[in-house]
């Protein structure tokens, strides 16, 4: 274990390492701290040679300065302003020499993916205590879980979009030999393993990059200020501390896919383009691993050239997430229209041609409304058209919910909270089935009661006041009241947000639970619906009775958006009802009848 350990910043005179040996099962310090010089060597890098293989708190001290912890820090126990810790990740005895890959080496693609959030998965709120959980994961018949970020931030709770240092694993979830044991954990009962990562911004503590050099430009701004330096002098080294970063979670922590926050807001006007980069990068250590690795986009652009391959002017990406399936699902069951709602309801420049039932077709058909039409939001046209010929609907990430749907809400009240289960059975088939990779948020499943609102922990005084001030603000706009809206900083609202493990086997949650396991099942079983070819989907429905009906060849999601009962038009022989929310389906030759808020999934001859 003992070797250089390295920092670059190419502005310093002098760059000293601040180091504390440590020995000992509670890894208690031998020695007290010590500074020694680091050698300065080619490109603005620095070294120094550990004399012990045993293990290290270190810090670098730059030109005489406070001593700060390691730009790429795997493990800082002592918190975001602390010294980091050396961490061997070749010491964890693997036992999934046998994995091939996400679903037996096929990778996401056409997969059902689980989101989840450690620290409000279960009480605890670490990996180890997740692990317990995994075999719901598996009976519900989940494909890749996709953890939301783990990069160390300031406190205990977070959401984790506000991380500072993307190579270490937060302490409070385990840390990196902890997430090594999910990961194994979770390739031994056949789960992938999906990890969120953002390289767009750092959090606002904790935040000492500046100091080590170039890693941001005001050549570009972002929502969080200047950009990550992706194209402008020292960049160089930028980029190869995010691909290498990313790399080193597929190599030393076994992850099958990486989630990328925002990838809109990486300004990059160089080529290759960051993504194209980490695309190509990423294809080489699969082939050198022997087993797909997946790179999975959160783009607002609605551009399929995120998932066209590098080699034809694309970013490569294996697939993105779709919100404009998420808000037209969301639009056509709860009726919100305010704002980026608004297109998803018709009758606008987006979509003149009808309501909130056509729009929620052409999504279902088309992946994306806005195509190259008016945004009314956004004041302009936006997107391009999805070329069915060319990109498999398995490229698209469809959902009812995610975290920032959920969370980014005024008290982070989930859908079950605002429409019937009947209307969350409908949501739930209508994107199960789809042509579209699919991906459900934490609890869904059993429509779980515990809302997902946002918090944080930060120590700082002021920081704790600017969000909790901003938050409050932000929703007093849309006319909510303050005081209803969850104070971040108050360790209810994270108590507030953990799964409650006892509702999945109680009246009113099991139901649900069942019945998308039914609906997975049929996604698995039936190769009309495992098909990812968005050609092969037609879709009828009628905007004023409020029924739509998806046809995957034989199979057919037949719906009642309405609260009455009644008969939705259908000429089929229907020779196997294979899931249904209320009681049976009545089919006879003019129809199917279903109850208000009702849906059926049917094969036919």
């Amino acid at each position: 274990m003992a070797g250089s350990i390295r920092v670059w910043a190419p502005g310093a005179s002098g760059v000293e390492v601040v180091a504390t040996r440590l020995r000992g099962p509670g890894l208690e310090p031998t020695t007290a701290a010590a500074r020694a010089p680091m050698v300065a060597q080619d490109g603005g890098w620095w070294s120094w040679e550990r004399p012990t293989d045993d293990e290290l708190d270190y810090a670098f001290s730059l030109d005489g300065g406070d001593p700060r912890p390691d730009p790429r820090s795997a493990w800082l126990p002592h918190g975001v302003h602390g010294a980091s810790r050396t961490f061997d990740p070749s010491a964890h005895a693997w036992s999934d020499a046998s994995w091939r890959g996400a679903r037996d080496g096929r990778g996401i693609l056409g997969g059902v993916v689980y989101e989840l959030h450690v620290g409000t998965f279960t009480p605890e709120g670490t990996f180890d205590a997740a692990v317990a959980h995994l075999e719901h994961l598996v009976d519900l018949g989940v494909d890749v879980v996709e953890v939301m970020p783990v990069a160390a931030f300031g406190g205990t709770h977070g959401w984790g979009y506000d991380g500072v240092a993307p190579y270490a694993v937060q302490h409070a979830y385990g840390g990196p030999a902890a997430f090594q044991r999910f990961v194994d954990a979770c390739h031994g009962r056949g789960l992938g393993v999906c990890l969120d990562v953002v390289y767009n911004h750092l959090g606002p503590t904790g935040n000492y990059l500046a100091e080590f050099g170039p890693y941001f430009t005001d050549t570009h701004m972002t929502p969080w200020g200047p950009a990550v330096n992706l194209d402008a002098d020292g960049s160089h080294e930028v980029r190869r501390w995010i691909v290498d970063n990313a790399l080193r979670w597929f190599r030393d922590f076994h992850v099958d896919a990486l989630r990328l926050d925002a990838v809109h807001e990486l300004r990059d006007e160089s080529e290759p383009h960051i993504l194209a980069q980490l695309s190509d990068e990423t294809a080489s250590l699969a082939t050198e691993l022997g087993r797909p690795l997946d790179l999975v986009a959160e783009s607002d652009l609605n551009d399929a050239v995120m998932v066209t391959p590098t080699a034809e002017g694309g970013r490569g990406m294996t697939a993105q997430w779709d919100d404009d399936i998420h808000h037209a699902l969301h639009v056509a069951l709860t009726g919100e229209t305010q704002g980026y709602y608004a297109d998803f309801a018709g009758g606008t420049e987006a979509w003149p041609e009808g309501g909130p039932v056509s729009v929620l077709a052409k999504t279902l058909t088309d992946a994306f409304l806005h195509d190259g039409r008016m945004s009314t939001f956004r004041g302009e046209r936006w997107g391009a058209r999805v070329d069915p010929e060319a990109h498999s609907g398995h490229r698209f990430l469809a959902y009812l919910q995610t975290h920032d749907q959920v969370g980014n809400r005024a008290t982070g009240d989930r859908i079950s909270a605002q429409v019937s289960p009947g209307q969350q059975a409908v949501g739930a088939a209508l994107y199960l089935l789809s042509p579209f990779t699919a991906m459900l948020f934490m609890g869904e499943e059993w429509r779980a009661s515990t809302p997902f609102a946002f918090f944080t922990s930060f120590e700082e005084e002021w920081l704790a006041d600017a969000v909790r001030s901003g938050r409050r603000a932000e929703f007093a706009a849309h006319g909510w009241d303050e005081a209803d809206v969850p104070d971040p900083q108050d360790p209810a609202t994270r108590a507030d947000s953990v799964l409650d493990w006892r509702e999945p086997v109680a009246p009113g949650h099991i139901e649900m639970l069942h019945f998308y396991r039914e609906l997975i099942k049929v996604r698995r079983s039936q190769p009309d619906v495992a098909s990812g070819d968005l050609r092969a989907t037609s879709v009828r429905f009628d905007e004023d009775a409020r029924w739509i009906v998806v046809s995957r060849g034989r199979v057919h999601v037949v719906a009642n958006l309405a609260g009455r009962s009644q008969q939705v038009p259908f000429s089929g022989e229907v020779e196997h009802v294979l899931a249904s929310w209320g009681r049976s389906p009545i089919v006879d030759g003019q129809g199917v009848r279903l109850d208000g808020h009702d849906v059926a999934v049917l094969r036919t001859v």
